[in-house]
């Protein structure tokens, strides 16, 4: 096979990011201080969006509509209606409404000056070739010497589009590929060109890397790249074989969801979510670009009629499913399409007998060898699968020298392009390259011609891809076929996991719900790994066990991180214990376990050593009750937080409403200027107090959830200190990192507060207007009414006079009975029970 475009060694990612290119520019500026987008419709709007989140002034312009008044805001309507879609986008593009500001509209005639004082400009235009060369030719004038140019494209050659332009321009011009949405799609594919400036595309990597949050791939100029070339692939795969072996699109969504570690949402409901038309887009871009080699990647003729339907998918409500309303209990009544008929019918859920098996399995590696294990004269799971997998896995093998530098790169773009939990490589090596009854060849189809690489590597005496090796920075080593050697995974620096440190350093101690890892320079992580996420006594008793100030752990480390490598950091505490504990009427044990909890806090905020809890994913409930307690948070950009405990009929018991009290006292000080010390009593009645207060009041009884980090500050989960780590893979070196800073600048513990200035009796009782207000409106039950007034006690410290001193022992004490009563509650058990079953809560 010949590859169309040309070798180019990727730059590695450095900390230098802009400085780097500023030391090969005399002229350039050290940071990279604006950025413009040119083209406002979805992705360039999204990306927009993005760059404003990461901190930098955007511009955003678009062409002048044929229609237009002549005036200002008439000719940048579009980019003006695409800021307005941005306020409303969902899934979310801003990580809090206010970042919109940072982004400023205008036209691409009127307003190209405003690109002489941007860093980096990325042309996001319709895909015509014509349309992008004109666009290149008119800014170039208006660009700054040192502008990195770089373009969004997914299907056009990238050194084509920039091949008439002077070769300055061109040696700081090359791909961006971003995936929609932006904000949500971890995957930058960078493509450099034989010209591009290495420093320049560094730059843009770092950037992307570490303010981004983007994982970044190499990507040779060719056809779709990478993640779009496997996945179209493997789209049009599973559709030949639905057809061959006459399945249902509901079937083969069943078969290609998290059973085989793709997204949950199947093929064909996630084509609905993208878009019918974008697959086709994509698919119809191969076609005109591809290199003579390089088959034919064709769309079934029934797509093509539903494309000429104009079923596009969700953005338009019907695509291959189709939304009819609510049933009783107000779930989607969804309809699926016949491929055979292009008619509708009502959604079934199909089983397959295999399928149902392998999900006891512990990990996927283990389900993709039981799924691969069946006959295929009797299991229709493993009929599918054997041809589908051995396909993928093949037509990969056979890319690579075209599109990729190596397997990392490839595994890497389909785990964080399109949401596979393992990519196409791993997921060869889970079942053995040379799996029993393949006659020692890669396929169980026979017929297949052997892909050079992959006979490289048998050549070589390989049976795997990669191999772990705890010697390596990153655990692991992979096969390169033109040195015919496994290699070191190479990983920017701060990108780490625990299940590296783990491999090199071993474990301290651990139990079933986490373990005590040594992570490096005198720090240890706690890290939780409990099943479902949910906060058992295992990880109460480890955690007290390791922080308190006798443990031999605070001896031999100088601080500790408390994280994890897994989706969500924590969901909250473990309800099946509780509600189990409590229909027995177990309530010493009930009484013990709460008191135990708070215990595990208090060790955390009291170690004399600094513990930052480095949070990702969902962090709730219990979750946030010990990030509340840390010495500092790291917290991943997406962040999921809230104190959702009134959700399931109770209230934050572990110290988070006494955190949240503690916090918002605080902050009222800061506001009013009044001492709490010297003047308790008219602090208290301040409206500083009221406010501070009944924010948090609302932030508990309403269980608000963050939907970004940023966010969780609005809520007062996270405070201004508390630095924002926008890459997931450099969490626990950011909290490390944090640990670090912390113990050289001398950490002390905080003392227990003994002389907190309660609200008290009036506060309370406008707390408890509003909540009176609320279920006279009809907006909240009975039930909810009492866990809010429980709620409202806690924060005013009871029915006390104003200014009232009292300890933290007491809030925690108030909390605990608060716990204590409802749980006798039979509505809360309700609640409790319902939420096990559906994960949603109950309004009863």
């Amino acid at each position: 096979m010949s590859t169309s475009g040309s070798t180019v060694v990727s730059p590695t990612l450095s900390d230098g990011g802009f400085a780097s290119w500023s030391k090969r520019k005399k002229d350039a500026t050290p940071l990279l201080r604006r950025a413009a987008v040119l083209g406002a419709g979805t992705m360039g709007s999204r990306i927009a969006a993005h760059l404003a989140n990461a901190g930098l002034p955007v511009i955003l312009l678009d062409i002048v509509p044929a229609d237009a008044a002549d005036s200002r805001a008439s000719r940048g309507q579009l980019a003006a209606r695409a800021l307005e879609a941005l306020l409303k986008a969902k899934p979310a593009a801003f990580y809090e409404p206010s970042v919109a500001r940072r982004i400023t509209i205008g036209n691409l005639v009127d307003d190209l000056g405003l690109l002489s004082d941007c860093d980096w400009v990325i042309e996001a235009v319709s895909e015509d070739l014509a349309v992008k060369l004109g666009l290149l030719s008119r800014i170039a004038s208006h660009l700054d010497s040192n502008a990195i140019v770089t373009t969004n494209t997914s299907g056009l050659s990238i050194a084509a589009i920039a091949a008439g332009m002077p070769l300055k321009f061109r040696e700081r011009w090359f791909g961006t590929h971003f995936f929609n949405p932006p904000r949500h799609m971890r995957l930058l594919e960078i493509i450099p060109t034989a010209e591009s400036d290495p420093a320049a595309v560094s730059a843009i990597a770092d950037f992307a890397d570490r303010r981004l949050g983007k994982s970044v791939v190499y990507a040779r100029d060719t056809p779709n790249f990478i993640a779009n070339r496997i996945g179209t692939f493997a789209m049009l795969t599973t559709v030949r074989l639905m057809q061959e072996q006459d399945l249902s699109i509901e079937e083969v969504d069943a078969l290609t969801g998290s059973a085989i570690g793709w997204p949950r949402t199947g093929t064909f409901r996630l084509a609905d979510m993208v878009g019918i038309d974008v697959l086709a887009h994509v698919i119809r871009n191969f076609n005109r670009t591809r290199s003579s080699d390089s088959p034919a990647l064709e769309l079934p003729g029934w797509i093509e009629t539903v494309l000429g339907r104009g079923w596009l998918g969700d953005k338009i409500g019907q695509g291959f499913y189709k939304k009819t309303g609510k049933d009783e209990q107000g779930r989607d009544i969804r309809l699926a399409l016949d491929w055979k008929t292009l008619d509708y019918h009502l959604a079934g859920r199909p089983k397959f007998p295999s399928l149902e098996m392998a999900k006891n399995a512990e990990s996927l590696p283990e389900r993709l060898r039981m799924l691969l294990a069946g006959d295929p004269r009797k299991d229709k799971a493993a009929a599918f699968y054997r041809p589908l997998l051995t396909e993928i896995w093949n037509y990969a093998a056979t890319c690579l020298p075209e599109i990729a530098d190596n397997v990392v790169s490839i595994d890497r773009a389909m785990r964080t392009g399109f949401n596979w939990e393992l990519g196409p490589f791993e997921m060869w090596d889970a079942v053995g390259v040379r799996h029993p009854g393949a006659a020692d060849t890669i396929a169980f189809d026979t017929s297949l011609d052997t892909p050079g690489s992959v006979a490289q590597l048998l050549k070589a005496g390989f049976s795997a891809w990669y191999t772990d090796d705890p010697t390596v920075p990153s655990g692991r080593r992979f096969f390169d076929p033109i040195a015919g050697e496994m290699r070191p995974v190479e990983l920017p620096k701060g990108i780490a996991s625990i299940a590296h440190f783990r491999a090199a350093n071993g474990i301290v101690r651990h139990n079933p719900g986490a373990s005590l890892v040594d992570i490096g320079d005198d720090v240890a992580c706690i890290e939780l790994h409990s099943k479902k996420d949910a906060i058992g006594d295992d990880i109460v008793r480890l955690i007290t066990q390791t922080l308190k100030s006798e443990s031999d752990a605070v001896h031999n480390f100088r601080g500790f991180v408390i994280s994890g490598d897994g989706t969500n950091f924590s969901v909250g505490a473990n309800l099946m214990q509780l509600l189990l504990a409590a229909q027995e009427g177990e309530w010493d044990e009930v009484d013990l376990a709460i008191r135990a909890f708070q215990g595990m806090t208090a060790a955390i905020k009291f170690c004399p050593r600094p513990v930052v809890v480095a949070t990702y994913g969902m962090c709730l409930g219990g979750g946030a009750e010990i990030s509340l307690h840390a010495a500092q948070r790291r917290p991943h950009a997406e962040l999921y937080m809230g104190l959702v405990e009134t959700g399931v009929g109770l209230v934050p018991g572990g110290g988070g409403t006494k955190e949240m009290v503690l916090r918002g006292l605080d902050a009222a000080t800061a506001a009013s200027g009044i001492s709490p010390v010297t003047a308790p009593a008219r602090f208290a009645q301040s409206s500083e107090v009221l406010d501070s207060l009944k924010t948090r009041f609302e932030t508990i009884a309403l269980a608000k959830v963050s939907t970004s980090a940023a966010e969780a500050r609005t809520l007062g989960l996270l405070s201004s200190n508390d630095m924002i780590t926008a890459n997931r893979d450099r969490v626990l070196s950011d909290a490390k990192q944090s640990v670090i800073a912390l113990t050289e600048d001398g950490y002390a513990p905080p003392l227990p507060r003994t002389q907190i200035p309660m609200a008290g009796e009036a506060v309370l009782a406008t707390l408890k207007l509003g909540v009176h207000f609320m279920r006279e409106g009809g907006y909240i039950s009975d039930h909810d009414v009492i866990v809010a007034h429980h709620v409202a006690n806690i924060l005013c410290g009871g029915s006390l006079t104003p200014g009232s001193l009292v300890s933290e022992q007491y809030l925690l004490d108030l909390e605990r009975q608060a716990f204590l009563s409802l749980c006798g509650e039979r509505k809360t058990l309700e609640r409790i029970s319902f939420t096990l079953k559906t994960g949603k809560p109950l309004r009863n």
